[in-house]
């Protein structure tokens, strides 16, 4: 498991976000999606066709975090500016950071045990410290969680 380190550039977000726990945050993701999904085509500055999935914890800590911790969820577009923000959609900026950036090809229900292994596994052992900046998977056009195979990005923030 061999992460690209990349020195993002800021990311502007078009999407819908909610707070969500880890124990709602299948059918939340999947409830902000089904309402997201029909107005992406509104937006006309996206960047690119990747989809994100974005999570902004209060503070990322393993050993305190439970399956009923909030954090705010995401699902948007890359978008070039936020001149024109289609009604009922929101607007985050993802400010430049440095990433770890895993490459995760499988079955969506094996996500969950490769997030596992990079925070519990790779994180404490790669030199890199976690930092407080928002966590997200970029997903490709054709991503849908029912395939029987997927791909994505695993964007998990680092500092020295």
């Amino acid at each position: 498991m061999t992460p690209k380190i990349i020195a993002s550039e800021a990311i502007l977000i078009v999407g819908l976000k909610a707070d969500l726990s880890f124990m709602t945050n299948a059918q939340g993701t999947g409830n902000l999606a089904r309402q997201f999904m029909p107005k992406r085509n509104q937006i006309l500055n996206r960047v690119g066709t990747d989809k994100f999935s974005i999570q902004i914890y209060n503070q990322f800590d393993l050993k305190t975090m439970s399956p009923n911790t909030v954090y705010e969820k995401w699902v948007g577009v890359a978008v070039s500016d936020f001149k024109s923000i289609p009604e009922g959609l929101e607007t985050l900026t993802i400010n430049e950071a440095k990433y770890a950036v895993f490459n995760f090809e499988g079955k969506p229900e094996e996500f969950l045990k490769t997030w596992q292994a990079i925070h519990t596994g790779w994180l404490p052992n790669s030199g890199y410290k976690l930092d407080d900046k928002p966590h997200f998977e970029k997903l490709p056009e054709d991503y849908h969680p029912s395939n029987a195979f997927v791909k994505e990005e695993i964007w998990v923030p680092i500092k020295d």
